[in-house]
């Protein structure tokens, strides 16, 4: 059954998964026909601030998103006491796979093309779930994410693949460099001057934001 939005405006969701259900915001630019799904960080969710500016500024170049909680209020609470979820990253990519399913089938937009941004450990379940999915995900974006963590899956990633990295965040930037060595897609590595993990310093987190607007566009839009 087609389902029914409401065009530019910021709508409330439940994406259904089995009998899981997760909290989400969807929103769906005029004549859209690429749709950004966000994987947020560990200890995040749908409203993390960053993730809602990038999802902004995506939006405003004409692209559709989907910020979902990746657990359920009962996974959350279990993972604030135990902080073991969050890095469940076989458990996020199938939340994450699960997602892109019911948005395919919530949207029905013919030749709908898919993206994922992920943040943290959010990249590494974006990276697995378009490792599995190669003829549906499109692109892939990471900001200050843990490609390590998508194990032997990132040989088998085919998206074209941007990871946006701060220059102050040196562990992490390490980690992506040697992730880059292993990813055989397309792949670019974005360093932000002065920034660290978070991306809090001015003006560091709008270039993340234009990095990866004009990786979608590229790659979702232009093609």
């Amino acid at each position: 059954m087609r389902k029914t939005w409401i065009p530019d405006e910021e709508c409330p969701v439940q994406v259904t998964i089995g009998k899981i259900i997760l909290d989400g915001s969807l929103c769906v630019p005029r004549n859209s026909r690429a749709l950004v799904i966000f994987a947020h960080g560990s200890g995040s969710s749908r409203l993390s601030p960053r993730n809602q500016f990038v999802a902004h500024e995506l939006r405003k170049a004409g692209l559709a998103t989907l910020l979902f909680d990746l657990l359920t209020r009962e996974e959350e609470e279990i993972d604030a006491d135990t902080a073991e979820l969050r890095f469940n990253i076989r458990l996020l990519a199938n939340r994450l796979a699960g997602a892109t399913a019911w948005a395919r089938q919530w949207l029905d937009i013919p030749g709908l093309k898919i993206g994922y941004f992920g943040a943290s450990t959010g990249a590494a379940a974006a990276l697995v779930a378009a490792a599995e999915q190669p003829g549906l995900i499109g692109a892939v974006v990471s900001r200050g994410g843990r490609p390590d963590l998508a194990g032997d899956a990132l040989s088998r990633v085919r998206a074209p693949t941007l990871l946006i990295v701060g220059g102050h965040d040196l562990p992490v930037l390490l980690l992506n460099r040697e992730a880059m060595q292993k990813l055989k897609c397309e792949k670019d590595l974005v360093i932000v001057p002065g920034a660290t993990h978070l991306f809090e310093e001015p003006g560091a987190l709008e270039q993340v934001a234009r990095f990866a607007a004009d990786w979608f566009q590229k790659y979702l839009v232009d093609t």
